[in-house]
Order: structure tokens, then sequence, then C-alpha cells
């Protein structure tokens, strides 16, 4: 439940719009001049039924303290800003590939008059496209700090429907597939923190 519960966030993060209402703004995000905690992901795809049209990477931040934020004039809630940062991704082998982001890249600091505002990484994510289909694999803030590696399985099946428009969050489990369990391809990342 917990995955399942990351995973739908993850998705409504991408399609995400703030709602301030006309009485305020979304914050003017800053990045942080001097960010510190740099990590390297390993993106590992293995059994692969065909190539992907592009493969791209991501990192999403979002606010943790909720109490920093306005509330939203139409429901009373608070609505955490987000930012999400494309990041650049390599290739370092044979279907494999590298990317870097910082954890601490968006700047903590008093977005709206009502204290500090800290930022935390989300998670980052490999999305790998064939056609209209979208593969994507996250790792979640808490793999990426106790840099545990990842891995999801897809179906052959999903990659040959590809056109048809969505993104598929394969399973952490390959037997979830049943009988399809031999017909699949997985992505796996791994995060290790780098020096400065």
């Amino acid at each position: 439940m917990k995955n399942t519960l990351c995973m739908l966030s993850i998705a409504l993060l991408a399609t995400h719009t703030f709602a301030y209402g006309e009485s305020t703004t979304r914050p003017n995000v800053t990045i942080n001049p001097h960010p510190r905690m740099k990590y390297e992901v390993t993106v590992k795809v293995d059994g692969p039924p065909g190539p992907f049209d592009r493969i791209e990477a991501t990192a999403d931040y979002r606010v943790k303290n909720e109490d920093c934020v306005v509330l939203t004039p139409l429901t009373g809630a608070t609505v955490p800003p987000e930012k999400r940062i494309p990041l650049t991704l390599l290739r370092s082998g044979n279907n494999r590939y590298t990317f870097e982001f910082f954890a601490d890249l968006i700047q903590d600091k008093d977005y709206f008059d009502r204290g500090v505002c800290h930022w935390s990484v989300v998670a980052v994510s490999a999305n790998l496209w064939i056609e209209n289909v979208n593969f994507s694999a996250p790792l979640f803030h808490d793999d990426v700090f106790r840099g545990d590696p990842v891995t999801r399985y897809y179906s052959n099946r999903s990659y040959a429907t590809r056109h048809m428009d969505r993104v598929d969050m394969g399973e952490a489990n390959r037997d979830q597939y049943e009988n399809e369990a031999k017909a699949t391809f997985s992505i796996t990342l791994d995060a290790r923190k780098t020096p400065q």
C-alpha cells in the first residue's frame, strides 16, 4: 500500500497544478547556490524487448513543512509547492545510463512570509519512452538515502501495445505478472552519494 501511494504521488507530480487562487501566486522557487548533497544514479535496463525512442531523467522536490505555506482561498487547505527538474542522462554502456542530482538543489527560504519552507527530494526517475508509453522507474526518497538499488519489472506485452498513451509504473515483483513473468524486462536504479 505504501509503495502504491508513493507511485500515485509521483504520477500526480507530473500533472499537478498549484491551486493558490487569485490572491496568492506560485512561489518563485530559488535554486540553492551551494548544494552539497550530490548523488549519482546508475540505470540498468535488463532484457528489453526492443529499443526505446528516448530516455529521460527527472528529480521531483516538495516542501515538507506545510505550515510555511499559505492556505488556498477555496478549500482552506495547504498545497505544498513542488518542483520537477529535468536531468542530464548519459549512456555508460549497453543498456546502462547514469545521471546526477543534488538532494538539496532547492533553496530553503521564506516564500510566503510564514517561515522558512524546507524542501526535500521526493523521488528521482528514469523514464523510457516507446511511442506513447512511458516506462517510469522511480527511486523514492528513502531508497535514495539508504543507498538501496530498486528494480521494477515491466511486461513485454505493455511494450508491444505502444500506441496506447499511458505511464507504466511496472511491478516491484516479477511474479505479479503470473503467466507472463518470463515475458518481462526490468529497470534498476541505484543511487550513490558522491564526494564534493
